[in-house]
This record gives C-alpha cells, sequence and structure tokens, in this order.
C-alpha cells in the first residue's frame, strides 16, 4: 500500500515532496518497486556470462561431421567427403559448409570419452548416469547455476530450458533434484513460460498506480527543480517491466530481423523419430534469451539415432544442422557476445566405426566429438584424435566431465565448488577429477 508521511513541506495539492520521495514498497507478485526499477535500469548495460547447450538426442555420427576417415575400408569411411575449412588443415564433411566457414571461430575436440552406452540427456546435463541422477536427485548443470548464482537481475529467470517433451522420455531434460524446486528451470513449452506474463495481477491494481504516476507528473511541473525527473522516469520504467515480460518477448522471433531469420533457416517444429525436432528458431531463441540476460539455455535439437537409413536422414538434416549452427556462433559474434557466451554442442555418443547391414551407424559410447565456441576459448584448432577408424581416442583424451568443468569455469564458478544436499550434506558439483580443458581456457577467466 501507499503511504505519505506526514511533514511541514508540501506543495499545493497537499502532497509532501520529501514523501514522495521516500515511495517505496509497491509489491505485485512478490516483486518489489525498487528492485524492479534496479533491475530494469541495469538491464542490457551489464555483461553476463552465459551458456548455450545444443544436446544432439540420439548421439550423431562423429565419422560423418568432424571427423572423417577418407583413408579407411568403404565400410568404414562411409560417402561423405571432407571439406576445406577456413583453419588450414582441419576438415569438415561436406554436407557443413557454414561450419567449415566458421571454423575459426570454434573448437572441436575429437577424443571426448567417459559416456555409457545410454540414451539419457542425463550424463551432458548432470555430468553424472541416469541411473545415479535418479537415485541421489543429482541436479541439471543450468540449476546448479540457478543456485550458485542466481539471476542477473529480479524479473529474469537464470535458467531456460528448450528442450520439447520428447517420446523417448530419457532424453528429456532433468531438474534441480536435491537442490529443491525453487531452482528448477523455466521450461519454454509449459505453464513456466504462461506464468512469466504476470498474468495474475488485474487491472484496476494498474489503473489505481497510473493515476498516482499521473499525479506525480503534475507534483512535479509545479516544482521549483528536477527532483522528480528521475522519479517519474523510474515509476514508467517501473510499469513497463511489470506489465511485460524480457522472457516472452525475446522468445517472440517476430521481433527479429528477416534476415537474420533466414539466416538460421527455420527446420521444423515437428519431432524426429522419438527425439528433438531440428528445429533453428529455438538456436536464434537461445541467442535471444541469453542477451536478454540468462544466465544458460539448453536446446535439445534433431534426432540422430540413425541404426538405418544413416546417410539419406544425414543428406536431408546436416544442411539444416549446418545453416543453423553457423549462424548461431557468426550471430553471436557480430552482437559481441562471444566473449560471453559459450556455446557446446554434443550428443550423449558417437556411432559405430563400422556400417551395419541397414546402412546404419549404431551407439558407439568410446568416443565422440564435440564442437565449442564463445567463452573466450581458444577457438579455430582442433583438440584430440582418434584411430584410424574413429573407433577410439588415440591423442589427447578428453572425459566428458571435463566439459562441463569447462563450461563451470567460462561462467566463473569454480568446478570445486560444493552445493548442499537435502541433508544439508557438501557435495561436490562435480567429481574431483573434473577439470576445464587446458587448451581451451588457456588462464584464468578475463
Amino acid at each position: 500500500m501507499w503511504h505519505f508521511p506526514q511533514t511541514s513541506s508540501r506543495f499545493c495539492d497537499g502532497l509532501c515532496r520529501r514523501s514522495l520521495l521516500r515511495i517505496g514498497g509497491l509489491a505485485v507478485g512478490g516483486l518489489h518497486l525498487a528492485n524492479l526499477l534496479q533491475a530494469e535500469s541495469t538491464s542490457g548495460r551489464r555483461s553476463h556470462k552465459s551458456v548455450i547447450m545444443v544436446y544432439l538426442s540420439g548421439g550423431i555420427s562423429h565419422q560423418d561431421t568432424f571427423d572423417l576417415k577418407i583413408h579407411a575400408p568403404a565400410e568404414i569411411r562411409g560417402e561423405f567427403r571432407p571439406i576445406a575449412t577456413t583453419v588450414p588443415g582441419i576438415e569438415f564433411c561436406e554436407l557443413l559448409p557454414g561450419l567449415a566457414r566458421v571454423a575459426d571461430k570454434c573448437t572441436v575436440i575429437r577424443s571426448v570419452v567417459g559416456q555409457r552406452d545410454e540414451h539419457s540427456s542425463f550424463q551432458n546435463v548432470t555430468g553424472y548416469s541416469m541411473g545415479q541422477v535418479q537415485r541421489e536427485g543429482i541436479p541439471h548443470f543450468g540449476s546448479v547455476v540457478a543456485r550458485i548464482q542466481g539471476g542477473v537481475d529480479q524479473v529474469t529467470p537464470p535458467f531456460v530450458d528448450l528442450f520439447p517433451t520428447m517420446q523417448h522420455r530419457p532424453y528429456n531434460s532433468t531438474g534441480a533434484g536435491y537442490l529443491g524446486s525453487a531452482f528448477n528451470q523455466v521450461r519454454a513449452d509449459g505453464e513456466d513460460l504462461a506464468s512469466m506474463q504476470l498474468r495474475y495481477v488485474d487491472a484496476p491494481q494498474f489503473s489505481s498506480r497510473r493515476e498516482l504516476l499521473t499525479r506525480l507528473d503534475d507534483v512535479r511541473r509545479q516544482a521549483d527543480d528536477h527532483a522528480f525527473d528521475d522519479l517519474s522516469e523510474s515509476y514508467q520504467r517501473a510499469f513497463e517491466v511489470l506489465t511485460s515480460s524480457r522472457l516472452i518477448d525475446a522468445m517472440n522471433l517476430e521481433r527479429e530481423d528477416r534476415s537474420v531469420r533466414d539466416r538460421y533457416g527455420r527446420g521444423s517444429s515437428q519431432h524426429l523419430g522419438d527425439g528433438a525436432p531440428l528445429w533453428n528458431d529455438q538456436l536464434l531463441m537461445a541467442r535471444r534469451l541469453v542477451e536478454a540476460g540468462v544466465r544458460v539455455v539448453t536446446v535439445a535439437y534433431g534426432f540422430w539415432d540413425t541404426h538405418g537409413g544413416h546417410f539419406s536422414h544425414m543428406k536431408t538434416h546436416l544442411p539444416t544442422f549446418d545453416s543453423g549452427l553457423s549462424a548461431l556462433i557468426q550471430d553471436l559474434h557480430d552482437r559481441g557476445l562471444q566473449d560471453d557466451v559459450s556455446v557446446v554442442v554434443w550428443g550423449e555418443f558417437g556411432r559405430t566405426p563400422k556400417i551395419n547391414q541397414n546402412a546404419g551407424r549404431d551407439h558407439w559410447a568410446p568416443v565422440q566429438s564435440v564442437l565449442m565456441a564463445g567463452g573466450r576459448m581458444s577457438v579455430g584448432t582442433v583438440i584430440g584424435s582418434t584411430d584410424k577408424t574413429a573407433a577410439y581416442a588415440a591423442e589427447r583424451t578428453v572425459h566428458y566431465r571435463d566439459i562441463l568443468s569447462t563450461i563451470y569455469h567460462n561462467l566463473w564458478i569454480d568446478p570445486d565448488t560444493t552445493i548442499r544436499d537435502f541433508s544439508e550434506r557438501p557435495v561436490r558439483i562435480l567429481p574431483e577429477d573434473a577439470r576445464p580443458v587446458r587448451e581451451l581456457i588457456g588462464s584464468s577467466p578475463a
């Protein structure tokens, strides 16, 4: 409720100038006006570290994207040829010309190991197997970030999950686990998103408060200085915060320039198999969300479990994959976000070196390739290698937990950090042997 204490200094309308300057306490939906003003005034001007994780449901073939073995026997090398990239000596699949053009802005790790043969996102988003996550309530890394760092302001959630609900349940994103529901993600395809529109605030409240804003304008005009200028502007901006949602605006791609949308390519919101859609709008949405202040955005992207018809599937879908991801990487650079936003693109495992009798590649947990960009990481290189059939890491093995450790590092979170579980017991966010990839980070974050 608004309250004006009595003082001796009054204007001709009976309101006290000093009392007006001490106004505070308006609360709507749990958000105090003072917080909203502060959040809005700093929005868009404060740099924050973010990550976009793109999870490739089903596990993409490393041999047919970033680690081609052109000299291997036909039953291993497959149908695709390599093409040169902007980095001398580095080659990608011929179906990835866009990514080849931004190879100087990203790094491929060809020797990522340690994952189990299980069709789930759990290892990627938590650093632990599905069974352990379910038994122990291990949280999603985005929830860990939300717990440790919170939001960049009072009106933007720290963690938004763009995973759609997929038919194969383990592909779906896990939640905050033992951290509690307060640190769950905002799920972009459900009720969480609708609640961001502040629809529970009734119109009469805003009507009366706008009348007060008008009254403040009248008082200001009668004042002998400009003491009310900043106050009135702040109230106007506060109403803008309360009656709109930065998150909703960020997800409204109609606000984006058509040429940018065309560069990303659309893809489709239709699910592929029992996995995710190959929908490039989600990649553009992720960029808009981190730009709006979200710290962690996770995207489930495509379906790559190609036990049969592998090469026809790749011919159909890799061009969309290429246009979307190359546009995201270039877009971050064009908008000056490349130092603050980290990108990681990976699946739950690679695919078998040998092509099966159904012209497919089966699950292959021993090794996979991971694409990373942004976050002040070293780029324009390849880390590690596999043997001549892309079956096993040959040089510089990188454990998959080291990828998560690198992400935490880029967010200015010490991978040795502990958080408390249900019983208030301190628990490490990652095992002790998980370390940031030294070739990516160099020294401490800037």
